[in-house]
Order: C-alpha cells, then structure tokens, then sequence
C-alpha cells in the first residue's frame, strides 16, 4: 500500500523536527525536501502534491508548530518564475528565492503609470542578447537593498497599451541604478523612487513571452494581493510588520490586541465595542476563507480575481482597526512619541493602513476588477485601449 502525503510529512517530522533545530538549517531542509512548496513541481523545489494532499500535510504542520509550509500560495517571486521562467532562470534562482538569499523588489509604477499600469513607460530597446532599460519606478519597496527588481516595461509602442509590454528579472547592482528614499507619512521611508538610465538586464531573464508581460504581471499581482490580503495587525497594534512581511506560509489568526485595548481602558463591558471588535473577528475569518479559495483558483489558472476581495477586505480591517485602537483610547489618541506607546501605535496604524489602501492596486481598482470579474459587471470604457500606445493621449 503507498505511503499517503502526510503519513511522509509525518516521518519527515519525526526525523528532522524539533524546536531547537537552527531555524536557517530547518529553512534548507524544508526547501530540499520540498514541503516549503508541496503544490510546485519536484524540479521546482516542490512534491508534486494535489491541493487537497498539500492542505492536510499544512495542517498536520501547524498542528505541531511547525514553520515554513506555504510558499506555494504565497511568495510572489518563487511563484511567478514558476510559472513563467525558464528552465535555466528556475534551476538558478526558485532554491534561492525560496530560502530568502536574493533580496527582491517590485518594478511596476511610474509617476504616470500608478493606478494604470498599462500606460508605463519605461522603455526596454534591445541590444543583441540583452535589453537596455531607461525610464523611472516609484512606491518601489525594499529597493536600496534589492539583488534584482521585477520590472516591466515597453519593448513595442506599435501595439495597444496592455500588450507591447514585457516582463524582465532586472539586476539592481549595475550602473544606471539610482534609488532614492520617499518619506512617508509614518516616518518610515520603506519605498523609493528607481530612476533607470541605460541599464542592461539579458534576454535570458525574460519572463514569458515577448510582448506578453501583461500576463505575467497578472500572476506577479496575483501573489501580491494574495499576500497583502492576510497582513496581520501585530500585537502591538503597529501594522509595520504584517504590511511588508514576506509570507513564509504561517496565516496569522485574528489577533486579540484590541480585546486586550478595551481591558486596559475599562470598555470590554460596553456593547457597542465588544460589536465592533467582534465584527472585525468575523471579516478576518471570512478573509482567510477567501484566501483559501483563491489559493485554488490560482493553482488552476495563475491568478484569480477573488484575491482582490481578500486585499479590498484587508484594507477595510486595517482601517477598522486603527479606528478602533484610537476610539478605545479617547483623547489620549491625540498624544504622540515613545513616552505614549499605545496612543504612538493607534496613529501608526491608522497612517499606516493607507499602505494596503494603495500598494498592490488601489482600493479603487480592487472594487473595479470584483464588480467586472467577480460580479461580472460591465466594464468601464476604454476608448483606447485598441490603440497603438504610442498614439493614445496618456503618451502625449
């Protein structure tokens, strides 16, 4: 009789688990083994496993503690050169990518390209067996220190504005790289704007076809909103560490800091708190459902649009959240700086929020692409989108 999934999940436990295990060496054997990735192909770090198989072996690893499963549904670097890299990019990069040793960033927005990606126009000219990049990036997270971007960019303006794109693992240590810090509201400068100016990447770190980044980016975004569709509220209160977290497969549970809140302040006993925390539980727990589903749909098709239901809501219990967190302290919520931590983490969270509001598609294209993909409403016009881009208005 053959071995089930977790009956191997189950020995490999046994033999190689234990809280005292060095948390890197546990990383590489997860990775090697391929249950940080159960879903993916063996040749890609992975076993092969349906959804169903992976989803009981997941449990049986959060049953019994254990980190690291996962990455399948929700590293958008690994995950999208899965699906897209060749052969050569996944044998060189999928390990690494999945062990954390590249630092990554996202090459998406321009100044005019925000909301409406299709109308980038950093330009790709190519040059024997490599492409010259020049154009400019913004709300680029992570950038000073990245390894390599995932960039998008025009490689043929005869063509309407969502084709003609192509989709590049762009090497950031180069000349021609500038990045410069952006400060936020916060006071954090977690993003930066990238100016490019004849910057090389080779055609072998191409993703997809030529002209067909499009595509691509679908998959990229799929990820991203997927991740940014489970953020957490830390325990703190502060939104910092769910908001950038790279995903390693753990779904946080929805936390109890605010029931915590209403203790210290004396309002656990009045109703319409206890209403408002309860109804944050409930969103957070149809989210996570939400997540589940889409993590399906995107094993079957490469992305699914329910992953912007997932960030939409998200950025709603965020939002609740920090509202919440400022209404339990009253005027205290007006005090700022380390000598007042919980009024300091109420205006934290309630700035910081604006982050999922907008990074990864703004609030207001998450409701577009659920109310003509998920509703199946009409769409909005688009009178140019036929066009050659270099003739639409958006071009000059």
């Amino acid at each position: 009789m053959s071995v089930t999934a977790v009956e191997q999940a189950t020995q490999f436990l046994d033999e190689h688990w234990s809280h005292t295990v060095d948390r890197h060496e546990w990383a590489v054997a997860m990775v090697d083994n391929g249950w940080s990735a159960m879903r993916w192909p063996v040749e890609s770090c992975g076993r092969g496993l349906s959804d169903d198989q992976a989803k009981a072996c997941e449990e049986l690893f959060r049953e019994r503690k254990v980190p690291g499963t996962g990455q399948d549904r929700f590293n958008l670097w690994a995950g999208t050169m899965v699906r897209h890299g060749s052969t050569e990019l996944k044998q060189a990069f999928i390990r690494r990518l999945l062990l954390d040793e590249v630092a990554m960033c996202l090459l998406y927005s321009e100044p005019g390209a925000g909301s409406d990606l299709a109308g980038l126009r950093t330009t790709a000219v190519k040059d024997g067996d490599e492409w010259i990049i020049t154009g400019q990036k913004v709300w680029t997270s992570g950038g000073k220190d990245a390894d390599y971007g995932m960039l998008i960019a025009r490689t043929d303006w005869d063509q309407p504005k969502h084709r003609g794109i192509t989709f590049f693992f762009f090497p950031m240590k180069q000349p021609g790289v500038e990045v410069r810090p952006l400060r936020q509201a916060t006071g954090d400068s977690r993003f930066n704007e990238v100016f490019i100016s004849e910057a090389r990447v080779p055609d072998s770190h191409r993703l997809g076809d030529l002209n067909a980044g499009w595509m691509v980016l679908q998959t990229a975004l799929a990820y991203e909103r997927a991740v940014m569709g489970i953020t957490k509220v830390s325990p703190s209160g502060n939104n910092a560490e769910g908001a950038t977290a790279k995903a390693h497969g753990i779904i946080p549970r929805p936390d109890v800091s605010l029931v915590n809140l209403a203790h210290r302040v004396g309002k656990a006993s009045d109703p319409i708190i206890r209403q408002r925390i309860a109804k944050l539980y409930c969103i957070k727990m149809v989210n996570e459902w939400t997540g589940t589903r889409a993590t399906t749909q995107m094993k079957k098709d490469g992305a699914s649009p329910l992953v912007s239901l997932g960030k939409l809501a998200m950025s709603e219990i965020l939002h609740s959240a920090g509202r919440l967190q400022g209404h339990l302290l009253g005027n205290d919520a007006m005090l700022d700086g380390d000598q007042h931590p919980e009024s300091r983490d109420a205006n934290y969270s309630q700035l910081n929020a604006y982050f999922t509001s907008i990074g990864g598609g703004t609030d207001q294209i998450q409701r577009n692409i659920i109310g003509e993909r998920v509703l199946g409403l009409p769409k909005e016009p688009e009178p140019d989108r036929a066009q050659p881009f270099r003739l639409t208005k958006a071009n000059g």
